[in-house]
């Protein structure tokens, strides 16, 4: 008994079967009918198609055919295209690290076939005939004879049929569909050069034909995302830092209640990141209502071995080598786009070319659907004006006269009036007269000439092809609102000491980024020194805010950093102060101007960024030209 040994126990770790494993896989990537539609058609753009023609049956659940004009497989890589990892997209790790294509896990078709009845027909470039490859229950036969044009047919029937459970999760017919439409939307968007048909229960529900130019792309995306939003976009273009990044913004006088219509494409494809979203987010920041959200569909080139998309199974989710150069890159070029783009109420004039941001940019914005701001005069010396100076170039609140102080002075070659190099010109100096406007400045300028005011809330102006209409509170909240911002930048935050000290508990992480990033603190009017392991006191603060909360403050920032490493959080509140004061320091509603204050209020907005929409999201000017009053008077008809 003794020399027998002991007996060997079967092992608990077991080796998972083939069939199950792709279940499994499918589990990661294929979460509903939408999940197949999509890598179906990745599959088809890779093999690049030009047309793409998918029909689906109840909502995805009984039937997703996707056909394509694509390259085609043989016979021999159909065998290899439902076999685990095995894809043409990779061959080396250098393959992996500089990823062009859509797909390139090779973990699709079979992870699709191991959840449904799977068929497959494909005819390659300079084949006789094609060949169909049917896969059941996760075993394949072998290729047959078809008969098919040049290029894949893919049919998924019964999507969970094996997997009951999973089967039951899905919603109704009709939602199903919808998210079918929505990916094909978004995959539409991407690759405007693809002609896109899609079919439900044999009725056609999207027919879009490939669009060569511009002005196709367009009129593409009006179909998909709506006429309004091309209409109330500019369209950007720009590159610096080995980044291009083109497509619309949507001006934030067309902001929205959701962020349904917010659309990022990482070398054409579509992606959802956070970091991106956070500084778009930033960029328009200062433009919105509260709980409103900007639209835009947006498309980032960057070289690929700058990004690794190989994050997780749905591949929506990326990660950068350098994310703080995107981030800068996509804030600043947004931000300043948005800056010089207006209003969205002007249908005519074309916005001029925006200026390049940095040595090494260069950009564009331009109305997309023909929307934009007149063409904007250079920025004066007027900018620098405090808010007193600023209210008393348009009289006192009661009458109509100019305040003392705010009359027109003589402008000399020499320099600013008074012979004082730090004194701003007045705007009303450069006005010209509205008696005889021609005359005397040429050129009718980008906002026309006053014409009279609307009780004591509206400025009328005309201009070379129709009516401009004025709110002056609103115009004139900006303009003071960007003259304090440009203060604050040239002159810093400017900080107060506490009597004393707030001592503010952190976790250990939070205390190590308070050291870390101390530069970054003092920068924004802060002074925090580490007090103990969990611990940090904060001895100065930006005086703007010192009715904040400075613990809250503080604590929030610290989570910014640690999340993103950086945080918009005190800019955001220094801002919201500044637009509180350019609003109680602005021109009041029921104010009667005379026609050289309602000039020099024209021009100054001329020279002003953001003067599309007042510091609280409305729109600050609109124009009806000849032909909208034409067509509200029925002249012509």
């Amino acid at each position: 008994m003794g020399g027998m040994g002991t007996p060997e126990t079967e092992p608990r770790i077991r080796e998972l079967p083939p069939l199950l494993v792709d279940q499994i896989a499918a589990g990661e990537i294929i979460e509903r009918p939408a999940s197949v539609v999509k890598e179906l058609l990745e599959n088809a753009i890779d093999a690049g198609a030009r047309r793409i023609d998918m029909a689906v049956e109840a909502g995805g659940k009984g039937l997703i055919r996707v056909r394509d004009d694509g390259q085609g497989m043989s016979p021999a890589d159909l065998r290899l295209s439902v076999g685990r990892h095995a894809t043409s997209k990779i061959r080396e790790l250098d393959d992996l690290e500089h990823i062009a294509s859509l797909g390139f896990r090779g973990e699709a078709l079979p992870s699709i076939a191991s959840v449904s009845r799977l068929c497959i027909t494909s005819r390659a470039d300079g084949e006789e005939h094609a060949w169909r490859l049917e896969v059941h229950d996760g075993e394949a036969g072998e290729p047959a004879p078809a008969p098919h044009p040049a290029g894949t047919t893919v049919e998924v029937r019964e999507l969970f049929h094996r997997t009951p459970a999973r089967r039951k999760f899905l919603r109704a017919e009709r939602t199903e569909f919808r998210h079918v439409q929505e990916l094909v939307r978004r995959m539409a968007m991407s690759h405007p050069g693809v002609a896109v048909n899609l079919e439900h229960n044999g009725r056609t529900a999207m027919q879009l034909p490939a669009a060569g130019n511009r002005a196709a792309w367009s009129q593409r995306l009006a179909e998909l995302t709506g006429r309004a939003f091309v209409d109330q976009s500019l369209f950007l273009e720009t590159e610096a830092a080995g980044m291009r990044l083109w497509g619309w913004l949507g001006l934030p006088t067309a902001s929205r209640g959701q962020a349904d219509l917010q659309y990022v494409y990482l070398n054409g494809r579509m992606i959802r990141d956070r970091l991106i979203s956070h500084a778009l987010r930033r960029a328009y920041a200062d433009l919105l209502f509260k709980g409103r959200h900007p639209a835009y569909v947006l498309y980032l080139e960057i070289d690929p071995g700058q990004v690794d998309v190989n994050v997780h199974p749905t591949k929506h989710e990326v990660r950068f080598r350098d994310s703080r150069l995107v981030y800068d890159f996509l804030l600043r070029q947004v931000h300043h786009a948005l800056e010089h783009s207006g209003d969205a109420d002007a249908p005519e004039p074309v916005a001029p070319a925006a200026e390049p941001v940095g040595a090494e940019s260069t950009g564009h914005a331009a109305p997309a659907g023909g929307a934009g701001v007149p063409p904007r005069p250079p920025q004066q010396a007027s900018m620098g004006l405090p808010v007193a100076e600023a209210r008393a170039l348009y009289g006192p609140e009661e009458g109509g006269a100019p305040a003392a102080g705010a009359e027109e002075r003589p402008v000399t070659d020499n320099g600013p009036p008074d012979g004082r190099a730090d004194r701003p010109v007045p705007p009303s100096a450069h006005a010209p007269s509205a008696v005889q406007p021609r005359e005397v400045a040429g050129e009718v300028p980008p906002l026309g000439f006053a014409l009279a005011q609307l009780h004591g809330v509206y400025v009328l102006a005309q201009d070379d092809d129709g009516l401009i209409l004025v709110d002056m509170h609103a115009a004139h909240e900006r303009i003071v609102y960007e003259r304090l911002k440009d203060q604050v930048a040239e002159q810093g935050v400017a900080s107060q000491p506490l009597l004393v000290p707030v001592r503010v508990s952190v976790t250990p992480r939070q205390a190590d980024i308070a050291e870390e990033y101390a530069e970054v603190f003092t920068r924004l009017g802060f002074e925090v020194d580490r007090g103990g392991p969990d611990v940090v006191h904060l001895r100065r603060l930006p005086a703007l805010l010192r009715t904040a909360d400075p613990e809250t403050l503080v604590r929030d920032v610290l989570a910014d950093l640690q999340a993103e490493g950086r945080s918009g959080r005190v800019e955001a509140a220094v801002n919201h102060v500044l637009a509180t004061m350019g609003c109680h320091g602005s021109v009041r509603a029921n104010r009667r101007l005379s026609l050289d204050e309602m000039n020099a209020l024209l021009r100054e907005m001329e020279r002003t960024r953001n003067i599309g929409q007042c510091n609280h999201g409305r729109p600050t000017w609109t124009r009806l030209t000849m032909a909208d009053l034409d067509r509200l008077f029925l002249r012509g008809q």
